[in-house]
């Protein structure tokens, strides 16, 4: 069984990001970059199965400028078989959600996988709509949020987080399924591992040829750091409390 990943280029959920000086994007020069959290769960999650000998291949794909290779090697190093690098037509900076599934779809079709394991979110936009648009557009069975994975020949056992609690699907392969954070702990990549994945090789696939329209459907207005937080306030007794809440409470109704 082969399973596709697909992996996302961010800014590390630890740098506090700030606007452009023209404020038209986030500013990413200098920033530290790394693959998106949830999208490491994906991965780990298809290395384990290769691991157990139920995935022949590890696919992983990305899509974006060349600094994209860099995740693609730290993914390798975390136990991918081999790695696809989209290169975007010109133009076309940051494919939109839809733009990425054609994609994928495209990559999936010629790789003649069975499982395709995304992040559920990236977190730089928080869209988390990338895999639902793939499953339709292969027409394939789909579990978002999934927190638990069992495969059982052609037929996949999850639980995925929903509000309140969980949830127990079944579904059949050929899937679509998005990583939550509870599906695993991700490994770190050993140095030597880094090392060798310096020299394995990256396959290139030109988005370009596939005559796919990958023009965005939304359009940026403008980039805004949040307002700064107001300070609290102490207050002296619990009556006092209970009186501003009630004000407040009324101010927002």
């Amino acid at each position: 069984m082969k399973i596709i990943v697909s992996i996302k280029r961010v800014v590390d959920h630890n740098v506090q990001v700030r606007p452009s000086s023209d404020h038209s994007a986030v500013e990413l020069a200098g920033a530290r970059m790394s693959i998106n959290p949830f999208d490491e769960n994906a991965l780990e999650e298809a290395v384990r199965l290769k691991e157990r000998g139920i995935a022949s291949e590890v696919i992983v794909v990305s899509f974006g400028d060349s600094g994209v290779q860099e995740s693609l090697r730290q993914a390798l190093a975390l136990g991918a078989t081999r790695a696809i690098w989209g290169q975007l037509p010109a133009g076309l900076e940051q494919p939109d959600q839809l733009a990425v599934a054609k994609l994928l779809r495209e990559v999936v079709q010629a790789e003649q996988a069975s499982l395709v394991l995304l992040g559920k979110q990236a977190i730089d936009e928080d869209a988390g709509q990338t895999a639902q648009m793939l499953a339709a557009l292969l027409d394939w069975p789909q579990a978002t949020a999934v927190s638990a994975l069992e495969i059982e020949g052609e037929k996949l056992k999850l639980q995925r987080e929903v509000e309140g609690g969980t949830e127990s699907l079944e579904v059949q392969l050929p899937a679509v399924l998005s990583a939550d954070l509870r599906l695993n702990a991700p490994r770190f990549a050993k140095l030597p591992d880094l090392m060798k994945a310096k020299r394995l090789p990256i396959e290139p696939f030109d988005c370009a040829a596939a005559g796919l329209a990958l023009g965005p459907r939304l359009r940026t207005l403008r980039v805004e750091s949040p307002a700064p937080r107001a300070g609290g306030i102490v207050v002296s007794s619990v009556a006092e409390l209970v009186e501003k809440l009630r004000h407040e409470a009324q101010v927002i109704a």
